[in-house]
């Protein structure tokens, strides 16, 4: 569920360049990049594509479109690459400037308090916001696992992901990467456990009356509404992928190899730590 139109779209429309000033004006100083220089256009058709909701990976941009498979001088380096996105040492946090929006509780809406647009705003309920932050991993081949569509059903007292990564440690084309994961508190049908669509411009956005939103929204999309509503926790995922910082700020050895690194090695399918289980193809 993001922040306009009249059925609002599930996932937050926030990306992980959030504030794409953190990329220009932090990141792209010392050859001075430009959008098109990674973005090549070719009869105003402009490579690269939102890869959080892309149902393949044609027409990606890839770190390798300039860079060679194996670009360090140090083999201990190379060997990881396999296994490791470029992104995951070279983007060790994101939102360096300026926050990004890692949680939005639209069940706040409505309410006449105090406001404030990284905080809380009454159209749109209740936000976190997080500078400096610091990405979770996941196993990523390109492509998204599921992803929620319209009308699909919903256990309300769980997490429903919007769009999980696919890949896992047996993968061999996944690679782990970094994402911000995307937390929001979203209407949904109580009777039908779907999520609800609602009319938010014009209506919600005027009246404030939750009921009419939902019953104009869910007529413009085709499904019922029962006429009772709650809300519910969904995940979605945004890799990580502007933002490089320069080679002296890339992540050393013991942010993942070291006590309390950043990778928690058994969620990504290790034993423990492949420096001392080995790799992924260790034992096979």
């Amino acid at each position: 569920m993001g922040g306009g139109g009249d059925a609002v779209k599930h996932g937050d429309l926030d990306s992980s360049m959030t504030n794409p000033s953190d990329a220009l004006d932090v990141h792209m100083g010392a050859l001075e990049f430009e959008c098109v220089d990674c973005h090549r256009t070719t009869d105003h058709q402009i490579s690269g594509r939102s890869i959080s909701v892309s149902v393949d990976d044609a027409n990606q941009i890839a770190c390798t479109d300039c860079h060679n498979e194996q670009p360090h001088p140090d083999d201990r380096l190379n060997e990881h690459t396999d296994t490791v996105a470029c992104q995951t040492c070279h983007i060790p946090e994101a939102a360096v400037k300026l926050p990004t929006k890692v949680e939005w509780d639209w069940s706040t809406a409505g309410n006449d308090w105090t406001e404030d647009p990284h905080e809380y705003l009454k159209i749109k309920g209740s936000f976190v916001y997080e500078q400096h932050y610091i990405p979770e991993y996941f196993w990523y081949n390109g492509v998204v696992a599921d992803r929620y569509l319209l009308g699909d059903t919903i256990d309300p007292e769980g997490i429903t992901l919007i769009n999980p990564p696919a890949g896992s440690i047996d993968d061999p084309t996944a690679k782990i990467w970094p994402f911000k994961v995307h937390e929001s508190n979203q209407p949904y049908d109580a009777v039908y456990n779907y999520l609800l669509q609602p009319k938010t411009v014009g209506e919600y956005w005027v009246n404030f009356n939750w009921d009419t939103a939902f019953e104009l929204g869910s007529e413009a999309v085709g499904l019922p509404y029962s006429g009772e509503y709650g809300f519910a926790t969904t995940h979605m995922w945004f890799p990580i992928t502007h933002m490089t910082a320069p080679a002296t700020q890339a992540l050393e050895c013991t942010a993942c190899h070291g006590e309390n690194g950043r990778l928690d090695w058994q969620a990504l399918g290790y034993p423990g730590d492949p420096m001392d289980w080995g790799s992924r193809d260790a034992g096979k």
